[in-house]
């Protein structure tokens, strides 16, 4: 048989220019930029056979491509859509995990509190959706929808009544700001709390630390040394923490840490200090406003709302307290807890900047309007087969 003619190949300037760019490119797929340096020596009036050496590839692969370009252009350089291999489950049966996946076990007689992908593919071959199904695949049905049955995220409605107005207090506190007048230069505002129940575990056998492609190793085991309670105060506009530990928590505990704080400058000469505190039995209510004022009496306590102590400042030092302090727990005593605990409260004293804190007045007017705009949307929109999502609402609090 007659060996066929290899196709010939002309290009003009532009067309050069754009192919020497792919030849030559980086980031382009290496499958393109050898097509296009098979159409560059074809253009140079190589042969089929030399181009084929040239590139280490296949004679039929400089055919096929050579070929291609003479007819298409630079599209032809580009793989045509493949049908691939038949699809194992109809619309219907990935309809029917779908709808799985938006209940809760429990609702389906299952005893399991969420679904995990190996979970739903065994509950649907139990059903008879389909007959084996594996969890690679549930996942990619679910990734569709971006349902993942096996996270979750946890939530609680507001339902302080004054919550916009005792919100708008602490925030204009932040910004030194109350009742609509700007705070003096001698009036400070502090935000306190307790971190209750931080324990002293003693590890039974000696800590390792860090190596050479090696982590910090820690002991599983430990034998318990009870446990304490750590209270600060912290200076909103100061960056200042000034800490007290106690066996656990209450009011004399706390009236412990005002103490401290009030006896010392410049809060002991203040003309108003702003004590931002939770809801916690600790201070809680009229009765502890009144308690406060009678011992201090340029002392002023303002409660956030309930349910939103992640409005108190402090809880983002307790959570640096967390990450660096307190975790890997490895203590021998409570004692040790105590010191360590008090020797960050320097540290961190020395280099500490007032936080960025981002939540203004503004975002809390907006708030409810994004909460019940969220709820509509959830009520109005189709939800995919089965599924019913609850209310929106705020987050935890911290």
């Amino acid at each position: 048989m007659p060996v066929p003619r290899a196709r010939q190949i002309v290009l003009t300037a532009s067309e050069r220019r754009r192919l020497d760019q792919l030849a030559h490119s980086h980031t382009a797929p290496h499958q393109q930029v050898v097509r296009v340096r098979i159409v560059l020596d074809a253009a140079h009036g190589h042969s089929n056979a030399r181009i084929a050496l040239r590139q280490r590839v296949h004679l039929d692969t400089v055919r096929l491509w050579r070929g291609r370009y003479a007819d298409q252009g630079i599209d032809g350089l580009k793989d045509r859509p493949r049908t691939g291999r038949p699809p194992r489950f109809t619309p219907v049966q990935r309809a029917e995990v779908t709808a799985l996946a938006c209940q809760l076990p429990a609702e389906t007689g299952v005893p399991l509190s969420r679904w995990s992908s190996t979970d739903l593919a065994r509950e649907a071959a139990g059903r008879g959706i389909t007959e084996a199904m594996s969890a690679s695949t549930v996942r990619r049905i679910l990734a569709a929808d971006v349902l993942k049955p096996w996270q979750h995220a946890s939530w609680v409605f507001i339902r302080d009544p004054g919550f916009a107005h005792k919100a708008a207090r602490v925030l204009d506190l932040y910004q030194r700001i109350w009742d609509g007048q700007p705070l003096a230069r001698n009036e400070y505002v502090i935000s306190s709390d307790e971190k209750t129940s931080i324990q002293a575990r003693c590890r039974c056998h000696p800590t390792l630390p860090p190596g050479i492609a090696r982590r910090m190793r820690i002991n599983h085991e430990y034998n318990r040394g009870g446990s304490l309670a750590y209270l600060a105060a912290y200076d909103v506009h100061r960056a200042h923490v000034t800490g007290h530990c106690a066996a656990t928590t209450g009011i004399a505990p706390f009236m412990t840490l005002v103490e401290k704080v009030m006896a010392a400058e410049p809060y002991a000469s203040a003309k108003r200090v702003f004590w931002v505190v939770d809801n916690g039995s600790s201070h809680r209510g009229k009765a502890a406003t009144d308690r406060l004022a009678a011992r201090f009496p340029n002392a002023v306590m303002v409660h956030t709302p309930v349910h939103a102590s992640w409005l108190n400042q402090i809880e983002i030092f307790f959570s640096i307290v967390q990450r660096k302090v307190v975790t890997p727990n490895d203590f021998t005593s409570l004692d040790q807890v105590e010191d360590r605990l008090i020797a960050f409260e320097r540290r961190y004293n020395e280099t500490a900047r007032p936080f960025r804190w981002k939540f203004t007045p503004a975002d809390l007017e907006d708030l409810p309007a994004r909460i019940e705009r969220h709820e509509q949307k959830e009520h109005h929109s189709q939800q995919p087969a089965g599924c019913s999502n609850q209310p929106a609402a705020l987050p935890a609090a911290a």
